[in-house]
C-alpha cells in the first residue's frame, strides 16, 4: 500500500507539476490548449484524482521530476536541502538547544547562530517551498470542485470519493499554511480561487487571520475525510485534523494573543479517545518498517527506498547523524546505511535533561569519540548525537536501499497528543487533570521499559505545574527531540530568543547568548518583498 502510493507520487512528479499549476489558467478566448496533456484529459474519474493527489503528498517528500539530485525550485539551492521536510526540520531543530550541525554551506550555520537574514537562501527555500505546497494544493482543490467534476460529466459513483480527496488536499494545504504562520507570520496568501499563471501578487493575511483560516478549514473538512485510521496508510484522516487543530490551539496565544487551551485540551481528547494506541517500544517509531501495524502515528510522510529517493526527508535525518566510515569511532551498520555525512549533534542542554540515561529509553547517543561540549560547530566529534532515525526494521533486517531510507517521518503522532492534552490542561484548560497526569505517565511508563499499565518512570500532579510548567517543555524535548518541534515549544515557553534559557553556541557564543526577540519569527524573503507590494516584511529584518 505504501509503496503504490509514493510510486503514483513520484513518477506523476514531472507531469502533476505542469498541471496542477497551469490548468487552472483562464483560457485564451475561450480556446481549448493545443497541448495533449491538460486537465480534462488528465481529471477523467476517481482512479486519476487519487493519482494526481499522490503528487500533493509527494510534495512533502520529493524535491523534483527526475531523480534525487533534482529540484522543481530553482534560486541555487542544493536539491537535497530543498526538500520540504529538511528544510522545516532544519528551522524548527537546527535554530534549538537539540542540534547543531558541521557543514558550511551558505545560511547552514546561520539557524543555531539565530543570525539570518532576509536575503539568506535558506529563508528563501523554506518559503518558496511552502508557498509551493499551497499552490500545488490550490490547482488540486480547484480541480476536484463540484464546478469542475460537473463540467467533466465525472460519474455520479465517482463523485463522493473524489469529495473525500478534495479534503484530504484541504488538510495538506491547511498543514502547510500551519508551519508557514508558525515559522513566518504573516504571509502570501492565495487559495483555489486565486488566479494562477496569470499576472498576479497574492494579498498578505495577518498571521492571526491565517489562524482563524486554518481553523475553518480544518473544522470544515472534518465530515469529509475518513474516520481515525481509516483511510489508506500515510494519508489524512479525522485523526489527523483533529491533531493539527489541537497543537495549533496549544499555541494560540503565540499566533493570536489568545490562550485557546481548552481549545486544545477538546480536540486532543478526540484523537485521544479514537483509535490509536501507544507502540510498546519507543525506538521502534523510527525504523525502516515504522509503516507496519503503527497505532501511534497519526500522520506520517512517508519515505521508501526505492520510490521517493531524495537526499532530504529522513534520509538526511539518518546520515547526517553518522559519521564516515574513516572514522573508527563510528559504523554505519547499525542505522542500515552504507555511509554517514558527519553533519548533525546535539547540544549538551538536551544530553542533561535525561537524569538517567540507562533508565530512560529515549535518552539513547553516541558517545564513543564524541566530547560531551562543543568547542566547534563544525567539527563532528564535538556533541554527543542522538540515536534516533535507523535505517533498520524492528527484526533486524536493512531498509531497502544503504542510501535512501524507508524511514516515515511521524508528523503527527498519540505521545505528542498525550502532552498536549496534559499541558493545555494544566494550565487551565477544561479537562480532566487525573487524566492529564495519566497520559504524561502512559508516555513516561513507555520510555522506562514499564510493562503495559505500569508505573515506571512515574511523576506525581504537581510536578505538571512547578516552575512555570517546566516539566512540560523539558518532557516534549525528551520524547519529541529531533521531530521538529523544539522551536515552537521554546517560543511558547518563552525561552527561544530570552536570556533566561542559554544553550551552546545559542546567538553565535560558546556559552550561549540571548538574542531580540523578533527572532521568535523567520524574515519574508526580501526577494518576496521586493516583488509583491502587499507583503510587509517582519519587525527587525
Amino acid at each position: 500500500m505504501k509503496n503504490a502510493f509514493i510510486r503514483s507520487a513520484k513518477v506523476l512528479s514531472a507531469a502533476a507539476t505542469t498541471l496542477l499549476v497551469a490548468s487552472s489558467c483562464t483560457k485564451d478566448l475561450d480556446r481549448t490548449p493545443t497541448y495533449d496533456l491538460n486537465a480534462d484529459r488528465v481529471f477523467t474519474n476517481a482512479a486519476a484524482y487519487k493519482t494526481q493527489l499522490a503528487k500533493i503528498y509527494g510534495g512533502f517528500a520529493l524535491t523534483g521530476s527526475t531523480d534525487p539530485g533534482s529540484s522543481n525550485l530553482g534560486g541555487g539551492l542544493d536539491a537535497g536541502t530543498s526538500d520540504y521536510l529538511r528544510q522545516y526540520w532544519s528551522a524548527q531543530e537546527l535554530t534549538t538547544d537539540e542540534a547543531v550541525i558541521q557543514w558550511g554551506d551558505p545560511g547552514v550555520q546561520d539557524w543555531h547562530n539565530l543570525n539570518w537574514t532576509s536575503s539568506g537562501i535558506l529563508i528563501q527555500g523554506l518559503y518558496s517551498r511552502l508557498q509551493s505546497e499551497i499552490t500545488f494544493c490550490n490547482s488540486y482543490i480547484a480541480e476536484a470542485s463540484k464546478t469542475s467534476l460537473a463540467t467533466r460529466n465525472i460519474a455520479s459513483s465517482d463523485t463522493a470519493t473524489i469529495s473525500s480527496y478534495r479534503a484530504e488536499a484541504r488538510f495538506l494545504r491547511a498543514l502547510a499554511y500551519y508551519h508557514a504562520m508558525d515559522l513566518y507570520g504573516g504571509v502570501a496568501f492565495t487559495t483555489e480561487a486565486s488566479p494562477i499563471g496569470v499576472a498576479f501578487s497574492p494579498p498578505r493575511i495577518s498571521r492571526a487571520d491565517l489562524f482563524k483560516y486554518i481553523e475553518q478549514e480544518l473544522k470544515g473538512i472534518e465530515n469529509s475525510l475518513p474516520n481515525p485510521r481509516g483511510n489508506e496508510y500515510g494519508r489524512a484522516d479525522k485523526g489527523a485534523a483533529w491533531a493539527l487543530l489541537a497543537k495549533m490551539y496549544l499555541n494560540a496565544k503565540v499566533y493570536t494573543g489568545t490562550e485557546r487551551y481548552t481549545d486544545a485540551a477538546t480536540y486532543a481528547k478526540k484523537v485521544i479517545d479514537a483509535n490509536y494506541s501507544l507502540l510498546p517500544k519507543y525506538g521502534n517509531l523510527f525504523l525502516a518498517d515504522n509503516d507496519k501495524n503503527n497505532t501511534e502515528i497519526i500522520f506520517p510522510i512517508v519515505f521508501d527506498g526505492k520510490f521517493t529517493q531524495t537526499y532530504g526527508g529522513t534520509t538526511f535525518l539518518t546520515h547526517a547523524a553518522v559519521s564516515s566510515t574513516s572514522d573508527a569511532n563510528w559504523s554505519p551498520d547499525p542505522y542500515g546505511v552504507g555511509s554517514g555525512w558527519s553533519g548533525t549533534r546535539t547540544t549538551s542542554a538536551l544530553f542533561r535533561m535525561f537524569p538517567d540515561t540507562a533508565a530512560d529509553r529515549r535518552g539513547r547517543f553516541h558517545t564513543r569519540g564524541q566530547s560531551l561540549e562543543i568547542a566547534s560547530q563544525t567539527d563532528f566529534s564535538n556533541g554527543y548525537v542522538p540515536i534516533k532515525y535507523r535505517n533498520v526494521t524492528s527484526a533486524g533486517v536493512n531498509g531497502s536501499d544503504n542510501t535512501f531510507v524507508d524511514i516515515d517521518y511521524p508528523m503527527l503522532r498519540l505521545a505528542d497528543i498525550y502532552l498536549t492534552y496534559a499541558e493545555a490542561v494544566s494550565r487551565g484548560g477544561t479537562g480532566d487533570a487525573t487524566l492529564a497526569l495519566e497520559y504524561v505517565n502512559r508516555v513516561r511508563n513507555r520510555a522506562f521499559g514499564g510493562a503495559a499499565g505500569g508505573t515506571a518512570g512515574a511523576v506525581t500532579a504537581a510536578t505538571l505545574t512547578a516552575n512555570d510548567y517546566q516539566f512540560f517543555l523539558d518532557e516534549r524535548a525528551r520524547e519529541l527531540h529531533w521531530e521538529g518541534t523544539r522551536r515552537t515549544d521554546l517560543i511558547r515557553f518563552g525561552k527561544f530568543a530570552s536570556n533566561t534559557y542559554l544553550w551552546p553556541w545559542k546567538g553565535g557564543v560558546a556559552n550561549g547568548t540571548g538574542v531580540p526577540e523578533f527572532r521568535n519569527l523567520f524574515p519574508i524573503p526580501a526577494s518576496e518583498v521586493s516583488v509583491n507590494p502587499a507583503i510587509v516584511q517582519n519587525t527587525g529584518y
